[in-house]
């Protein structure tokens, strides 16, 4: 942000939840004029936030002053911070735990390097290495799967590539692995 305003941008806008992992708000930043201009829509009086949006934002952005607290702090960046190596470690751990409740070997259960996708509409081109639990079954599809996991209560959100259901481990966090563990106990305790 910072360096598109430094850049001449004359307005600049983003999510204060995708893009600095704080509440859900639309920010618009940039020149004078232009905000003010922005302040005189009609619209402004309909779509301000309220006084707890904006009470929750500023504490996120005095978290980004320093940042390993923010890192700390805030899930999103934490999960974008996570060192591949704890990935690859805590996918290992995922992979086992799925085998573990897999005695029939219906699922074929591997740990590979991928890619994590950190933003669809703040930061659409930047993938991060990850580490994923692919999944493949002669007894699944890998589209039954991801309906039976993200059926699940809570919902487990996978992805499908090439026929292959894919865990990402950077948004799943320590304590998530013995949830997955059990839904997966339950979608295959279902099969005959």
């Amino acid at each position: 942000m910072q360096e598109a305003l430094k850049a001449g941008v004359d307005v600049l806008t983003f999510s204060g939840d995708k893009l600095l992992g704080g509440p859900q708000a639309g920010i618009i930043l940039g020149g004078n004029d232009f905000v003010a201009r922005c302040r005189k829509n009609p619209l402004t009086r309909a779509l301000r936030v309220d006084k707890m949006t904006l009470a929750a934002l500023e504490v996120t952005l005095r978290l980004y002053r320093d940042e390993r607290r923010a890192i700390e702090k805030i899930p999103t960046l934490r999960m974008i911070a996570t060192p591949l190596e704890e990935l690859e470690q805590r996918a290992v751990q995922l992979a086992e735990c799925i085998r573990g409740v897999d005695p029939g070997e219906k699922l074929n259960v591997r740990v590979q390097p991928g890619e994590s996708q950190v933003g669809g509409g703040s930061l659409p081109a930047l993938g991060l290495p990850s580490s994923v639990v692919s999944i493949q079954s002669q007894a699944f599809t890998a589209q039954k799967l991801e309906s039976l996991l993200r059926g699940n209560k809570p919902p487990i959100i996978a992805r499908i590539e090439s026929d292959q259901l894919l865990l990402d481990v950077r948004t799943i966090l320590p304590g998530d692995i013995a949830t997955i563990q059990e839904a997966f106990r339950r979608i295959l305790g279902a099969t005959p």
